[in-house]
């Protein structure tokens, strides 16, 4: 296992770089949110994973080790595909992808190129589990869920934002950054002034 790659980067495609390392160029596969952390370097490390079949060795880097992480986690349920787990992580940050799937929000795989809906629902489903043990994915500040004792208002004002058209991991972040005590109207404007400001 390559556990990553150090190099100065001779080429750059839409969804690959090349790391020349040791005198051997190698072709990383990667995703927007990696290329776009490389724009402005000459040099760089990506941590890899590499898949292997019968017919085929590829090689896939990220910019961070969470974004790995997701990856991987994306890839181990059945359906996705290495093709899928970029396309999804080149539209979600690992935090928004880990947030998405503690919060049930499928919609927000289905942003990503060729990921139907049952795909996605598969996603939050086998990776609900999982995603919960995965605090660095997470954030210590994240808050996937909301004790209705304490913020008995929060279900509804993200229910009303996701009905104005953001998704559930969208909502639930915006809710989360505001007082507890805060009425459902207030929850939801002050939840779209967060969002506006995003």
């Amino acid at each position: 296992m390559i556990y990553s790659i150090t190099g100065n980067i001779t080429y750059r495609g839409s969804d690959m770089v090349v790391v020349e390392c040791g005198g051997i160029g190698y072709y990383v596969n990667t995703t927007l949110t990696t290329l776009s952390a490389l724009s402005s370097k000459t040099s760089a490390t990506l941590y890899t994973h590499l898949a292997v079949r019968e017919d085929d060795l590829s090689l896939y880097g990220f910019a961070t080790y969470d974004e790995l992480n997701a990856f991987r986690l994306l890839t181990s349920v059945s359906g996705v595909g290495p093709k899928a787990g970029l396309a999804i992580l080149s539209v979600l940050t690992p935090q928004s992808f880990a947030l998405a799937v503690a919060t049930g929000d499928s919609k927000a795989f289905t942003k990503a190129k060729g990921v139907g809906p049952r795909v996605a629902q598969r996603i939050t489903l086998e990776l609900k589990d999982k995603v919960s043990k995965e605090t660095e994915l997470l954030g210590e500040n994240a808050d996937v869920s909301f004790d209705t004792d304490g913020f008995p208002n929060a279900e509804q004002a993200v229910l009303a934002l996701v009905t104005l058209g953001y998704t559930q991991s969208e909502a639930a972040t915006a809710i989360a950054k505001l007082d507890k005590d805060l009425s459902v109207e207030e929850l939801i404007k002050g939840g779209l002034k967060v969002l506006s400001g995003n």
